[in-house]
């Protein structure tokens, strides 16, 4: 039975969570059997865990035995089996070295081809013994949680691959900090930087609901990073990816903050698997200091509505929040966007390949707009008209508020520690 069952208080008298289930109709991952997580889990199976290696423990292997995790205080994922700090020193070969990698690769001397030889093989042996610690499979049938308002998952990245019913709340996860970025000569025309961690990446996972997390790049912002080769040497992917036919999901009143690439749905435009996939709801989310894909969609239904949007006075690397793709379907509906005043409404959108946008309740700095007739009018010349028909109408979610309504109430209650 779905809702949100009555359980005990803890001792500082905040509400237990562990065993709380998605309500009916809270967006898709409410579909098909709803999504309850480790609720059912068995009293052996429920852990409090206050480190590295008591997380691994209860995660137990990426199994499909119904669990519930506890996180109290902050786990660092960078840290060795007796739970001392590691840093990317000590994840590398003797042979690697950001010197010579960059020397070895210039593109000056060595072109666009893909890079190989010593340099590469060491920078992937390097990066290999950096993963083995931060990629944390997360299976089937479990519940994360924080316990509190501080409980932190630093440095990892949370792989749910080919889970089913899965639930993270009330958790700030940051800095999945790639140590061995790879060099892509080809990437954009100019080459860039590619690095391999999201915070949290579904893959083929299904019914997951992600509710009350604080995601971003805390302790190690990208825009402090050096510039080589004429790229910023990006270490951070995205804060929440879901691809690879992913299904069912429901992100709400969630943070996503200072960041480069927030999500991604659906991660290429020649993955005709996805169809009739990636149903994501999206709803109550704040995206504050995100640069762009907030979200990015190919293939899914998305539906998109009470979120807040802010764009900082000082920020000149802003590229769109919503990106329409090949074959996505977004209905957004009611949120709110805050922007300096070098950003225009037609610079919320970006499209690729995408034919159509329906929007409704849009805000922009407190104003009513028609965010897909200005896009339009503004782009016609560079890129094609979007329609407003995207093939469907949402009818699995909460009570819809007033953009302003739900923009304000975004701002008091989105993210990790602000459960109600």
């Amino acid at each position: 039975m779905l809702g949100l069952l009555c359980v005990p208080a803890h001792a500082d008298g905040s509400r237990d969570i562990s065993r709380d289930t998605l309500a009916p109709n809270d967006g898709w991952a409410s579909d098909a059997g709803g999504t309850t997580g480790g609720s059912t889990a068995d009293d052996a199976h429920v852990f409090t865990v206050r480190d590295r290696g008591e997380l691994v423990r209860a995660l137990d292997g990426g199994s499909a035995t119904p669990k519930i995790i506890r996180i109290a205080g902050t786990v660092d994922a960078n840290t060795d089996d007796d739970g001392d700090r590691l840093d990317c020193a000590d994840y590398a070969t003797d042979v690697y070295g950001i010197g010579r990698y960059l020397a070895a690769y210039d593109p000056r001397t060595w072109g666009s081809a893909k890079p190989s030889g010593p340099q590469e093989e060491a920078r992937q042996a390097s990066a290999a013994r950096q993963a083995e610690r931060i990629e944390l499979a997360v299976g089937s049938n479990t519940t994360i949680v924080g316990l509190g308002d501080n409980a932190v998952l630093k440095g990892a990245s949370l792989q749910l691959k080919g889970a089913d019913n899965v639930i993270v709340r009330n958790l700030e996860l940051r800095d999945a900090y790639d140590c061995f970025p790879v060099w892509q000569p080809n990437t954009g025309g100019l080459g860039d930087w590619k690095t391999a961690y999201d915070n949290i990446w579904l893959r083929g996972a299904t019914h997951v609901w992600i509710d009350h997390v604080t995601l971003s790049d805390k302790g190690h912002p990208d825009h402090v990073e050096p510039t080589y080769f004429g790229r910023n040497y990006l270490r951070h992917d995205g804060l929440l990816d879901i691809t690879n036919a992913s299904d069912l999901v429901t992100v709400s009143w969630s943070r996503f903050a200072d960041h480069d690439k927030a999500m991604l749905i659906g991660n290429g435009d020649t993955a005709t698997g996805d169809r009739g996939r990636l149903r994501v709801t999206l709803h109550h989310n704040e995206f504050e200091s995100v640069v762009q894909r907030a979200p990015r969609v190919r293939f899914g239904q998305v539906h998109l509505y009470n979120n807040r949007y802010v764009v900082p006075a000082d920020a000149h690397d802003y590229r769109y929040s919503i990106g329409v793709s090949t074959e996505s379907a977004i209905h957004a509906e009611n949120n709110a966007f805050h922007t300096p005043g070098h950003i225009e409404v037609a610079d919320l959108v970006k499209s690729w390949n995408g034919t159509a946008l329906h929007q409704s309740g849009t805000r922009f700095n407190g104003y009513p707009v028609d965010l897909l007739a200005i896009y339009n009018a503004y782009n016609s010349g560079s890129e094609r008209d979007l329609t407003a028909d995207v093939g469907w109408t949402p009818t699995l979610h909460t009570k819809i508020d007033s953009a302003e309504t739900a923009d304000r109430a975004v701002a008091r209650g989105a993210g990790a520690g602000r459960l109600p």
